[in-house]
């Protein structure tokens, strides 16, 4: 019997396939994991994925911001970061989501025969 995937591991699923040069947002994440209103459990999610392989800089607020810095240890790490992969920032500081904006493809339900 398969074991269904909790919320974390299909925010995990989507964070590992966000492209190198882009960024998505907490609310992207939610939504394509069944949970809209769930932005600030994605950020939970990032929180606790400190320390593995997971392109967690690559996740910002709708806005741009760099809202999850903090959890960085180093608080420019995470600009510094996606400044290497090219992404670019406006005058405030925010990452310019018209050209660096990845949204996440939604899953197709499978269908039952």
């Amino acid at each position: 019997m398969k074991k269904k995937k909790d919320f974390f591991d299909r925010v995990y699923e989507v964070v590992a396939k966000i492209p190198k040069g882009k960024v998505t947002s907490y609310g992207a994440i939610a939504e394509v994991c069944g949970i809209k209103s769930a932005a600030r459990t994605v950020g939970w999610a990032m929180h606790g994925a400190a320390g593995n392989s997971l392109p967690c800089h690559r996740v910002v607020n709708r806005n741009g911001e760099l809202t999850g810095k903090i959890h960085f240890g180093d608080p420019d790490l995470m600009e510094s970061l996606l400044r290497s992969e090219g992404v670019k920032f406006d005058k405030e500081g925010r990452v310019i989501m018209d050209k660096y904006n990845w949204v996440p493809p939604k899953k197709r339900k499978k269908r039952k025969n």
